[in-house]
């Protein structure tokens, strides 16, 4: 007599007779022209630069058989993965075969899968392909280390991608009739103004200049961009040149993130579709649609960088389970992007529901702790200038940088700690824990209390000669723990005590007992 449940044969029956699939023989097509238009991008500056010591005909005798032989062996791997790769989705399960010689086998319970994310290139979309990544928000070991469980079919045809996400994150009937759907947030073309004033602004303005001295070196003319901004500076005088250089940058910066900005969030959409789920669609030439269960969700973060906060704009992140956001600036966890700050707010409240507003504000030491970092940073700078100075006799435009930078540094310290003392405070609302910080980039996260797994207390010796302490929120979500820094050292454990009641308390002493001790 079997052990087995009764329907135990009959699901298996069931699975095995499910049919395995194959990825779409048109990725060969979008890997082909993808390298072919990767072996021009390197492949030109390379006969350049042989092409200068010797003669075109020799250069391109080395390059187009080195690029024809590299697209050949990229396009026959890319070949035998796509022969070689099968999958299938079960009642409980997704399954995943390929290799030749060494197999790799794959397979997530359907009941763990949390996120289903499809993306596609410009290439993918002409050929309608899409690649599909499942994630189970879990992590598990593989070869010794910490592995993401997730499971990629690339490619697969629009159709079948969409058929898949709906299938995989469709839960029952009766989660699908008590869930509000609709659209929560859509992009708007005005929003591209607060692209320039993100950091990204100055980035990729040294960039520029980075780009500029290497397609001089390209063509044997290393020293060129020095050479004319000699003869600007003589010509016009130190302060005019640099002043006139930063404005220029900064406009070739502001062009370059308007431009990237567009692309990644052009049409976007975050609605809530049946069955729980959030659904994120964006990008211009490159698609992008993450599906991501509500169950999954811990709290959001509503960011505030500079120049976006003075503009009264913030985009709004999600903490959740699963999702890797240890970089700043990675947009996967990312909602809404930059846009009015009155429209993040509504989008936040539309997932998580009503937020609190009122914060609890830190003690004034925690202003004179930020003052006195400021104090240092000013006289290094100081002392650095003058140091450079001292001991090599620099060129006017560059002594005037050196000038401009300190004066900068110093300035900007002194206000930042101004600024990130009045960032500070924290509260408990009804569901969640709320804290706030920072300055350049001003971060107020909204973490369920359910979600709370522990606390970490920290307190350095200066914090404790102030009477302050920074409590850490720890959470399987997220960045995995969101502090309160700088609280006052009595309150923030009742604080601590009160958000989360019995997890810290045993380690708590309260007035009373050492009353009675005494």
């Amino acid at each position: 007599m079997s052990d087995l449940p009764a329907g135990t044969d009959d699901r298996t029956a069931a699975e095995t007779d499910t049919p395995w699939l194959r990825l779409h023989r048109d990725g060969l097509k979008s890997t082909a022209l993808s390298m072919a238009g990767v072996m021009v991008g390197a492949g030109t500056p390379a006969a350049i630069a042989i092409a200068s010591g010797t003669s075109w005909p020799i250069a391109l005798a080395w390059v187009v058989p080195g690029a024809a032989l590299i697209i050949g062996a990229v396009v026959a791997f890319e070949a035998v993965r796509l022969r070689t790769t099968r999958y299938r989705v079960t009642a409980t399960r997704v399954e995943m075969h390929t290799g030749l010689l060494f197999k790799r086998r794959r397979s997530l319970a359907r009941e763990r899968i949390r996120s289903v994310d499809l993306a596609a290139n410009p290439l993918e979309r002409v050929f309608g392909l899409t690649k599909v990544k499942v994630g189970t928000g879990e992590t598990g070991s593989g070869s010794g280390s910490t592995t993401e469980q997730t499971l990629t079919l690339d490619s697969v045809h629009r159709t079948e991608a969409d058929r898949l996400r709906q299938e995989l994150l469709r839960r029952g009937a009766a989660a699908s009739e008590l869930d509000t759907e609709g659209r929560l947030a859509t992009w708007e073309p005005g929003w591209l103004k607060y692209a320039p004033l993100s950091f990204l602004t100055p980035m990729l303005a040294g960039v520029t200049v980075g780009a500029v001295f290497q397609v001089s070196d390209w063509f044997g003319r290393g020293g060129l961009p020095v050479e004319v901004t000699a003869d600007l500076v003589e010509a016009y005088g130190a302060w005019t040149v640099l002043g006139g250089g930063l404005a220029a940058l900064l406009v070739l910066g502001a062009i370059a993130s308007l431009v990237l900005q567009g692309e990644a969030w052009w049409n976007h959409r975050l609605d809530r579709e049946p069955g729980g789920t959030l659904r994120v669609r964006r990008g211009l030439m490159i698609a992008r649609s993450l599906s991501l269960e509500e169950e999954r969700i811990r709290g959001i973060e509503i960011v505030e960088p500079l120049g976006v906060r003075t503009a009264g704009a913030g985009r709004l992140d999600v903490v959740a389970i699963g999702l890797k956001t240890d970089q700043e600036g990675s947009d996967l966890s990312t909602l809404v992007p930059a846009a009015p700050l009155a429209k993040t707010l509504a989008a936040a409240e539309a997932v998580v529901g009503p937020l609190a507003t009122g914060l609890t504000p830190h003690p004034r030491t925690a202003l004179h702790r930020r003052l006195r970092w400021a104090a240092a940073t000013v006289v290094v700078v100081a002392v650095l200038a003058t140091a450079a100075h001292l001991l090599w006799a620099m060129p006017a435009l560059l002594s005037a940088a050196v000038v401009l930078a300190a004066v900068s540094t110093s300035a900007f310290a002194v206000w930042t700690a101004f600024d990130s003392y009045a960032s500070l405070g924290h509260a408990a609302g009804p569901r969640y824990l709320v804290s706030r910080r920072g300055s350049t980039r001003r971060a107020t996260v909204h973490l369920d209390r359910s979600g709370i797994i522990g606390w970490r207390l920290q307190q350095s010796v200066f914090q404790r000669r102030m009477g302050l302490m920074t409590l850490d929120a720890t959470t399987a979500a997220g960045k995995g723990h969101y502090a309160v820094i700088d609280a006052d050292e009595h309150e923030i454990l009742d604080f601590a005590d009160g958000t989360v009641p019995d997890l810290l308390r045993p380690f708590l002493i309260r007035d009373s007992v050492r009353d009675s001790a005494e």
